[in-house]
């Protein structure tokens, strides 16, 4: 992995510090091909992001997916870009929005296995605030359509579809789903 662990420190003291949580989830063949193929330049990581208007949260649908399966939009940050600047992008190029941080929601150690291989994997989660722009994925090759989803939505409908898709990818972000959730739910 090639994140700066100075610059992750510093959007600690900036965001406050994560709750750090481990996950595995087996993947199929295809599954985990696609994931090693990401990790061709060494990366081995996403930032997620937990983009909020209204009480409401993006989420981003890619044309694999089955039908109603949605999820946080996320993606890899550059060798040699900062993972605020990779954010900020990502989440351009996934929901057309411009958005600002706001916390630094989770750390997710991930082991992520195949037929006995295995591959570790981190999700950096960020909740952000949408701050300009609407709706409308610039990467249309990656994002088939991106919407507004509530929190019920999030747990109820979007969930199960992510957990029924029997996709461990999938039903890896509906586990890191439920775990922010749990952190911006109000008190």
């Amino acid at each position: 992995m090639y994140l700066d662990p100075d610059e992750i420190r510093s959007l600690e003291a900036r965001y406050g510090t994560p709750r750090e949580i481990e996950l595995q989830e087996e993947f199929d063949l295809d599954g985990f091909n696609l994931l090693r193929w990401s990790m061709e330049s060494g990366r081995a990581h996403d930032i997620t992001l937990f983009i909020e208007k209204d009480g409401r949260y993006v989420v981003i649908q890619k044309p694999s997916y089955p039908k109603n399966a949605f999820r946080a939009p996320s993606g890899g940050v550059k060798r040699g870009e900062r993972i605020e600047v990779g954010a900020k992008r990502e989440a351009w190029e996934e929901t057309g929005l411009e958005v600002e941080l706001t916390r630094y929601l989770l750390r997710v150690r991930a082991v992520f296995s195949c037929d006995g291989e295995a591959e570790q994997w981190v999700s950096h989660v960020f909740a952000a605030r949408a701050i300009d722009g609407w709706l409308d994925p610039k990467d249309r090759r990656e994002i088939s359509a991106a919407r507004w989803a509530t929190p019920e939505e999030l747990c109820g409908p979007i969930r199960r579809a992510l957990l029924d898709s029997g996709l461990g990818g999938l039903r890896y972000r509906a586990l890191l789903t439920d775990a922010a959730l749990d952190l911006l739910a109000p008190m």
